[in-house]
């Protein structure tokens, strides 16, 4: 019996069928989180995911347009709707009728912790490198089978062909991605001889392009000496890498515009400059000859002599200044001389001489006069206190017959310091006594010793 063989579509459309009146697959009740997502005019294309699979969905414009939020990269959902059969491709996928957000999936989750911890570090808004203007050499850190590198070739060829591009093979995708690209940078870096990197790959999901967003490759593009253009993803794609790099490009075309000028419009440029440049230098030229003209026919090549005219009528003018500045100082040194000279008459040394000698003698006769007299006062002066000396003195008293007694050398003032029979001494004007008492009589009180 010979076989039938059914054409693709014929399978297909029966797999379809299969898909269609299944009433498990009718209505589907999946949570999952956004993969590569990317707003559309019309109908939304984008995949839902979790860790151990993924499905492609597709949500028309008339259900997309009643959601009341706003999808986004990562975003976890729960999503109601239908599994369906596309015949074009033979891919199986999702009609999302209704969406409803469900927090955030874990890679989202995971790439704004980072984002946030190296924000905090400042590797995000530290200064970033300049890209030179006319590079010689720019490495390319992509996969050497992608479109990447055709596109980068293709418009460097195009702008700016003398410069050399040099294809770092690496792996942009999967679990060995980030430490390649890391690896690269570190060969890029240990040639030193490059002026522009590029890193760079085509789109994806969140989960593609993740090797990007890892740790170690943000801080080897931060780390980097040479300046790196980003240009990984589409221009909705934001990786950490795009965020660290010194320039980010949307697309690879457009990353090789940033690192090459256009060679034909920088030759025509200084082709401008150059006859700017030749233009200002026939100017000079003619504006020096115009000049040098002037000079030639200036009179003090054509009569030499006149240059000197007025500075012989100032040397004239100076000459006679001078000479009347001389007769006049003479003049007045002249007559500061007679002053002199008349002062100097007035006061000649014999006359100066016999006025002092005048003054001197007068000043002596003074002197002797006062000498004189503070004597004879001095001496009366002493007369007059010997008297008074003489008149206070004991022995004066004395001789009038007056005496003091002592015992034992001390002044007797009372009777009552005397007893019988003491020894007493008398002390006379001329000499002095040794007497004895025998009896002593008070006058106030009475008192009588015998």
């Amino acid at each position: 019996m010979a076989q039938e063989y059914l054409t693709v579509t014929a399978l297909t459309k029966y797999i379809k069928r299969k898909f269609d009146v299944d009433p498990y697959l009718e209505r589907v009740y999946l949570t999952g989180e956004i993969s590569n997502f990317r707003r559309r005019p019309n109908h939304q294309y984008f995949s839902l995911k979790d860790d151990g699979a993924k499905i492609s969905t597709v949500m028309f414009k008339g259900a997309f347009d009643k959601l009341r939020f706003q999808p986004e990269e990562g975003m976890k959902v729960m999503a109601v709707g239908r599994i369906t059969l596309y015949e074009a491709s033979g891919n199986y996928q999702m009609v999302i009728d209704h969406m409803e957000p469900d927090g955030v999936g874990a890679l989202y989750q995971a790439y704004e912790q980072l984002k946030q911890k190296l924000a905090a570090e400042g590797l995000f808004s530290a200064p970033k490198q300049s890209l030179p203007k006319y590079p010689k050499r720019i490495a390319v850190l992509t996969s050497p089978s992608g479109a990447v590198i055709r596109d980068i070739i293709t418009t460097t060829q195009r702008r700016y062909p003398i410069a050399q591009i040099v294809l770092y093979p690496t792996v942009v995708q999967g679990n060995k991605a980030a430490d390649d690209v890391v690896k690269n940078i570190q060969r890029v870096e240990a040639d030193g001889t490059f002026d522009t990197m590029i890193i760079g790959r085509g789109g994806g999901s969140i989960e593609d392009l993740w090797p990007f967003n890892e740790e170690r490759v943000a801080r080897a593009i931060f780390d980097a000496k040479t300046p790196i253009i980003s240009s990984v993803g589409h221009e909705t794609d934001t990786t950490i890498a795009d965020l660290v790099a010194d320039v980010r490009a949307a697309t690879p075309t457009a990353a090789a515009e940033l690192a090459v000028p256009v060679l034909s419009e920088e030759i025509l440029r200084i082709e401008e400059r150059q006859a700017r440049l030749e233009q200002a230098f026939m100017h000079q030229i003619q504006y020096k000859q115009e000049r040098y003209q002037r000079v030639i026919g200036s009179y003090v090549f054509r009569q030499p002599e006149r240059l000197y005219e007025a500075q012989s009528i100032k040397l004239d003018q100076l000459q006679q200044r001078m000479q009347q500045g001389l007769q006049t100082l003479l003049y007045d040194k002249d007559r500061h001389a007679q002053q002199l000279i008349s002062r100097l008459a007035q006061q000649q040394p014999k006359a100066r001489l016999q006025a002092s000698n005048q003054e001197v003698s007068y000043l002596s006769q003074r002197l002797t006069k006062a000498m004189k007299d503070i004597y004879a006062a001095k001496e009366n002066q002493f007369a007059n206190a010997v008297q008074s000396l003489d008149l206070l003195s004991p022995l004066k008293i004395m001789g009038r017959g007056y005496s003091y007694t002592t015992k034992n050398e001390q002044v007797i003032k009372s009777i009552d310091a005397i007893e019988p029979e003491d020894q007493l001494t008398i002390h006379y004007q001329d000499g002095q006594a040794l007497v004895e008492v025998i009896s002593t009589e008070g006058v106030n009180h009475g008192k009588s010793n015998i």
